[in-house]
């Protein structure tokens, strides 16, 4: 992953949203240790103090838990929380945005959802 300093996204959201990507691709399984805030400062060039905001980020939404003086470690429930949140949260705005969209070009609802179909089907 590469991080970009000028996204609108702050630094700890993207990675966390990282650490989210590699459970849901299954390089991180339950249990598992991750990277520590020191570790993720070394391999992105950033402030230690950043790293630990992204992992105790994932660390308050359940999806990382801490064993004192080990690390953080991924939550069995890790998988679950991240598929709803990103399609509670994340799918619905880019959804809203995709409707605002259409609604401005006059787009009828019709012709929006074969639009969509269209390119779900895609590869």
């Amino acid at each position: 992953m590469i991080l970009n300093s000028d996204s609108i996204k702050p630094i700890y959201v993207q990675i966390a949203d990282w650490i989210e990507s590699e459970i849901l691709n299954g390089h991180f399984q339950t249990d598992q240790k991750v990277y520590s805030q020191y570790q993720l400062a070394e391999m992105y060039t950033i402030n230690p103090a950043t790293a630990a905001k992204g992992l105790n980020l994932l660390v308050d939404e359940k999806i990382l838990y801490k064993k004192r003086g080990l690390g953080m470690f991924v939550s069995d429930t890790a998988k679950e929380t991240i598929l709803y949140k990103r399609k509670n949260q994340t799918l619905k705005r880019l959804v809203r945005e995709l409707v605002l969209e259409a609604k401005q070009l006059n787009m009828s609802e019709a012709e929006l959802i074969k639009f969509i179909q269209e390119v779900h089907k895609e590869p």
